[in-house]
């Protein structure tokens, strides 16, 4: 056999063998039961992550820009001091998740929630939404959910397998492969490439039952991507760069956000 032709074959035969196939969350209520193929290690993309998320709290105390008003910082944490214990109907791991929270001062209308549960709000999206804590825990729980899924880390293995091809093509033409950074992958994912429309309808939906099961009316999310449409005129906002939102979309939160109507009314019935 061809030598460049074996080298080739023990490339792709390396990666195959690390490739899982996972259920990352349980169905809930709204259904997301999609199998997932995963290349990178959750290890290797949480660290990412933390190194990625520590760098921008850092950049972000420099400029005074980090958790400036107590009150809206208080008010952010209650709402995800709320939405995290729902997260164990997806994956009971969660809960134990190094969580943190924080605010940060920009003009910016975004907010994320990195792997391993480090999220941020920007006051932006607070302020040029005048958003409600329903609304504020419709985007969180958006966000909460990408993380649960481990969409960037799907995102991260996705770009390994195309980075793959090119190693094997490589090897069959003799110019070896590159050696990858994944770390540096996992903050490439996290915050410069938008995420698929599919993602984006998972993280719609079991962003609704988050809200609904911690007492937060699902329906707000229907307001809100209204109301983030309506921003900018014809430039959107950040979030929606990578969030698009479309009739097709909002059709999708009327429906999800009525079929899980009965746990936010149980919720609330308790509190």
């Amino acid at each position: 056999m061809n030598r460049k032709l074996i080298i080739a074959i023990s490339i792709a035969a390396g990666f195959s063998a690390g490739c899982q196939t996972v259920d990352t969350t349980q169905a809930g209520v709204v259904g997301v039961d999609r199998h997932q193929h995963m290349l990178v290690s959750a290890e290797e993309m949480n660290a990412g992550a933390e190194k990625a998320y520590n760098d921008l709290l850092a950049q972000a105390k420099a400029k005074n820009a980090l958790d400036t008003d107590p009150a809206q910082v208080q008010r952010v944490q209650a709402i995800v001091k709320r939405l995290i214990p729902q997260t164990a109907v997806f994956r009971k791991d969660a809960t134990g998740w190094k969580w943190e929270a924080h605010v940060i001062s920009t003009k910016d209308v975004n907010a994320f929630c990195m792997p391993g549960g480090k999220m941020a709000v920007f006051t932006g999206l607070i302020q040029s939404l005048n958003a409600t804590d329903d609304e504020l825990a419709a985007v969180m729980g958006h966000e909460i959910a990408h993380a649960l899924r481990e969409h960037s880390r799907e995102q991260a293995s996705q770009q390994m397998a195309q980075q793959l091809g090119i190693s094997v093509v490589g090897a069959l033409a003799g110019l070896g492969s590159t050696a990858m950074n994944l770390s540096q992958m996992a903050m490439d994912v996290t915050f410069n490439l938008p995420h698929s429309r599919q993602d984006e309808q998972e993280a719609d939906r079991i962003g609704v039952e988050l809200a609904a099961r911690a007492g937060y009316d699902p329906r707000a999310a229907i307001a809100l991507w209204e109301k983030m449409n309506k921003l900018g005129g014809g430039q959107p906002p950040q979030i929606l760069s990578t969030h698009p939102s479309n009739e097709s979309r909002i059709a999708d939160l009327k429906e999800y956000s009525a079929k899980v109507l009965p746990l936010y009314q149980q919720a609330t019935a308790k509190r």
